[in-house]
């Protein structure tokens, strides 16, 4: 996620991959880092992710991370060995966490 290049006030999503961007014209930070963390469900280091590394939770689920703050989970990746979980805040914002620091709430 980048501030846009355009001039304009926006922000967008660059690629290091395929040196691009891949979305502008998104509005706030919290939808640019949405629409990277989609890019992180989607791919790791060496290209497409496997399918057998990808958990989609239709709905999100209600989690609390050990830090005792609140939010939703609705995809889990697995990068490295660990599974991260795509952890979401009431105000949007995006954090990925291992799944040993977080709970069912």
């Amino acid at each position: 996620m980048r501030p846009a290049d355009d001039g304009s006030d926006g922000f967008g999503v660059w690629d290091g991959a395929v040196n691009g961007w891949r979305a502008s014209g998104l509005s706030t930070e919290v939808e640019a880092n949405r629409m990277a963390s989609e890019l992180e469900v989607q791919y790791d280091t060496h290209g497409p992710r496997p399918a057998d590394a990808v958990r989609r939770i239709d709905p999100p689920q209600a989690v609390q991370r050990v830090e005792r703050s609140a939010g939703q989970l609705d995809v889990w990746i697995r990068h490295n060995g660990v599974w991260l979980g795509r952890f979401i805040t009431d105000d949007g914002a995006v954090t990925w966490i291992p799944g040993s620091h977080l709970r069912p709430l």
